[in-house]
């Protein structure tokens, strides 16, 4: 495992992850480094209340949020234990392709928010998954029970959610270490003219519009996005793209950065004419990873939705 990216301690903390300093992270605000060494995406606000609540700790110490990093220093964060909330457990269909006592992989429909957030407080993949398993992982806090990832709300495809914290921990660090298989496929405007390539830019919040993501080497985070052309149509390209990072948004923005953006993209396709759709045209096809008791390695594929299955047939009639 690498030296820079280790977890300890997981027989008395399931939820302990502990990074060691290199030289070129030597300097760097405790809140930054934590920020960014966390493969989930947490804000740095959220990381600011851990380190002002004690739960970072520097070579076994308390720190303040502007604590300057040293080259070798071990940093350790212990998240906050989940606190009992009252999510609505919901009698919510759920496309269940695999399922045992550690780990559940769903196929989520287009539209279905992961879980609740301020407008969204029902119906969500959490309100079902509730209802459906009598338990799961309580690492990512009170209101994503179980979640490890997450896909866009306009996103369908492969998801999965762990049953116990243990499990939780290992898939985790499986997208940490980027062993786990993401493939989309995707229908982006225009024709790109390369048969595979790969986008690898850092991605950042957008300074003029907070709720969006951008190309930025501002308080960026690594991104890299692999694509192979499949078909084309003129005036849109069918894609895979495998995911070797997993930033918010990361495919929507790294397309829209090669000057493609994803058909029906609500955010990033803004002024694009041509081929429409009701809802992005973006599946998260096949999943892998390795099974956090076993030892298996598991993949799964999940075909593409109806909308965009018809609108492919469409373009391939013109």
């Amino acid at each position: 495992m690498n030296e820079q990216h280790k977890q300890h301690g997981l027989e008395e903390e399931t939820d302990a992850l502990e990074w060691v300093v290199a030289p070129e992270q030597a300097k760097e605000r405790i809140d930054k480094f934590v920020t960014e060494s966390l493969e989930e995406d947490v804000s740095r606000s959220q990381v600011q209340l851990w380190i002002r609540d004690g739960h970072v700790k520097v070579n076994g110490a308390a720190v303040k949020t502007n604590h300057k990093c040293a080259v070798g220093d071990v940093i350790r964060l212990v998240t906050p234990e989940a606190t009992s909330v009252n999510i609505e457990a919901q009698p919510i269909p759920l496309d269940v392709y695999y399922e045992d006592a550690d780990v559940i992989v769903i196929n989520k429909p287009r539209g279905m928010v992961v879980h609740p957030a301020p407008g969204h407080t029902s119906g969500t993949v959490v309100n079902a998954l509730m209802h459906h398993c009598t338990d799961l992982s309580g690492i990512n806090g009170e209101l994503r029970p179980g979640i490890v990832h997450r896909i866009d709300k306009d996103t369908s495809g492969l998801l999965m959610a762990a049953k116990n914290d243990r499990a939780h921990v290992s898939l985790a660090q499986q997208l940490k270490d980027h062993t786990v298989t993401r493939k989309y496929l995707a229908l982006v405007h225009g024709n790109i003219p390369h048969d595979q390539g790969t986008v690898d830019a850092p991605i950042g919040r957008d300074a003029a519009d907070r709720k969006m993501y951008t190309v930025t080497e501002r308080n960026s985070k690594h991104a890299v996005t692999h694509f192979r052309v499949l078909e084309r149509f003129g005036n849109a390209t069918f894609v895979e793209l495998k995911l070797e990072t997993g930033r918010t948004h990361q495919i929507r923005v790294h397309l829209k950065f090669i000057g493609h953006p994803l058909v029906g993209d609500p955010m990033y396709s803004r002024g694009t004419r041509g081929i429409t759709m009701d809802g992005q045209a973006l599946h998260a096809a096949t999943l892998g990873f390795v099974h956090p008791a076993t030892g298996e390695s598991l993949e799964f594929t999940a075909p593409l939705p109806e909308d965009m299955e018809l609108l492919l047939a469409s373009l391939r009639t013109r």
